[in-house]
C-alpha cells in the first residue's frame, strides 16, 4: 500500500482516500506481475538513493556548517545565509533514516509525537531552502545596486543578516504550523491495519487535502520564485545599463562570483523543487490513475527534491574560491596544530591569507 500511495501524495494522505478506496481501486495494477517485480526494485532501490542522500548530504552540509563557523574571515552576510541554508538540509537529512526505516517495515513504530516532528520538518526542507534562496537573491541585487550607484550599504552588516536568518525561520515555523497540527499516526484499512503516518484531515477530506496542496504551491514557490525572478530581471537590467553608462563602477571580481554562486544555487534548487510542485498543479487538475509508471515517476520526482539537500556545499566548492580555501584551512589546520609539522602550518596560514581578500570582497 504505502509503495503504491505514499509516492503520489508524499506527505498528504487524505483519510478519505484510505476509507473509502480499497488497494485493489487505488492499485488497479497491484495483482500484476509487473507491478510486483515493481514492488520489490522499489524496496531495494529507494533505501539506497535516501541512504546515499542522507550519507552525502550530512556529511557535506556539516563541512560548511563547521568551516563557516570555525574558518577565519568566513562570517560575512552571504555566508550566514548559506550557514542556515546548510543547517536547514543538515536537519532534513538527520530525519531520512526514519523515513528509510518506514519504508522498509511498512508501517510506522515511532509514535505520534515523533511523526509529527518528521512531517514538520519535511515540511521545513520544502519551505526554508526556497526563503533563504529568496533572502540571498534580495541581498545580492542590493549588493548591485549599491555598487552601480557607487554607495556603501551601512545596514548589511554580519549581525543584520543573523536577525533577518531568525525571521526567517520564525515565518517557514509559522507556515508550517497547520501540516504539524494535522500530521498524526492513522491505521489504514485493507492492509492487515498498519499504522501510518501522513496529514489527517477533517472532513471534508478532499476539500483540506486539495488546500493543502494549493497552500504549498503559493507560500512555496509561486510567492517566492515570482519575487526571485523580478529581482534577477531588475539585477540584470541594473547591469546591462551599467556596461552602457561609462561613470559607473564596476563590479569587481569577487562580488561577481558570489552572484553568480548564488544564482547558480538558485537555478538547482528550482531544478529540484520544480517537478514536485508541478506534481501537484497535475494532482489538482487531472485524475491519474496509479499505474507503475506514475508511481516510478512520483518517487523520482520525490528523490529528486530530497537530492537537493546534498548537493549545495558540492556548489560552494566548486563554485566559490573562499569556501575551497576555507575547507582547507579548517580541515588542515586543526591537523597540522596536533602533529606540530611546520610545512602544514606554514600552508595553512597562507591559505588564511589567501582568504582574506576574497571573504572581504563578498
Amino acid at each position: 500500500y504505502s509503495l503504491c500511495i505514499k509516492p503520489i501524495l508524499r506527505f498528504s494522505k487524505p483519510q478519505s482516500l484510505i476509507n473509502r478506496v480499497s488497494l485493489s481501486q487505488s492499485c488497479p495494477y497491484y495483482k500484476t506481475t509487473g507491478f510486483k517485480y515493481l514492488l520489490k526494485d522499489f524496496y531495494v532501490v529507494l533505501p539506497v538513493i535516501y541512504s546515499v542522500i542522507c550519507a552525502v548530504g550530512l556529511t557535506g552540509n556539516t563541512a560548511v556548517i563547521y568551516v563557516i563557523l570555525k574558518a577565519p574571515k568566513m562570517k560575512t552576510v552571504t555566508n550566514m545565509f548559506i550557514l542556515n541554508l546548510a543547517i536547514a538540509d543538515d536537519l532534513f537529512t538527520l530525519v531520512l533514516p526514519i523515513n528509510i526505516a518506514e519504508h522498509l517495515l511498512h508501517y510506522w513504530p515511532f509514535g505520534e509525537v515523533l511523526c509529527k516532528l518528521i512531517l514538520s520538518i519535511d515540511h521545513y526542507n520544502i519551505f526554508s531552502s526556497i526563503y533563504f534562496l529568496t533572502v540571498m537573491s534580495v541581498d545580492r541585487y542590493l549588493v548591485v545596486l549599491s555598487t552601480v550607484r557607487s554607495k556603501r550599504m551601512p545596514h548589511r552588516t554580519y549581525r543584520a543578516a543573523k536577525i533577518v536568518s531568525l525571521c526567517v525561520w520564525v515565518l517557514v515555523i509559522l507556515i508550517v504550523m497547520p501540516f504539524t497540527v494535522f500530521a498524526g499516526v492513522y491505521t489504514v484499512p485493507d492492509y492487515m491495519e498498519r499504522k501510518s503516518c501522513a496529514l489527517s484531515f477533517p472532513s471534508p477530506e478532499s476539500f483540506w487535502f486539495k488546500a493543502s496542496r494549493i497552500y504549498t504551491l503559493i507560500l512555496g514557490f509561486a510567492i517566492p520564485v515570482s519575487t526571485i525572478c523580478i529581482l534577477y530581471t531588475m539585477m540584470l537590467y541594473k547591469l546591462r545599463n551599467m556596461r552602457l553608462n561609462s561613470n559607473a563602477k564596476a563590479l569587481d571580481k569577487a562580488k561577481k562570483k558570489v552572484t553568480v554562486m548564488v544564482f547558480i544555487v538558485l537555478a538547482v534548487c528550482l531544478f529540484c523543487w520544480t517537478p514536485f510542485h508541478l506534481s501537484t498543479i497535475v494532482a489538482l487538475t487531472t485524475d491519474l490513475r496509479t499505474t507503475p509508471l506514475v508511481i516510478g515517476i512520483s518517487y523520482f520526482i520525490t528523490s529528486l527534491s530530497y537530492a537537493n539537500s546534498c548537493l549545495n556545499p558540492f556548489l560552494y566548492a566548486f563554485l566559490d574560491d573562499s569556501f575551497r580555501k576555507a575547507f582547507n584551512y579548517g580541515f588542515c589546520y586543526p591537523l597540522a596544530l596536533r602533529g606540530g609539522m611546520n610545512t602544514w602550518k606554514n600552508q595553512c596560514e597562507n591559505v588564511k591569507k589567501d582568504m582574506s581578500y576574497s571573504c572581504r570582497h563578498s
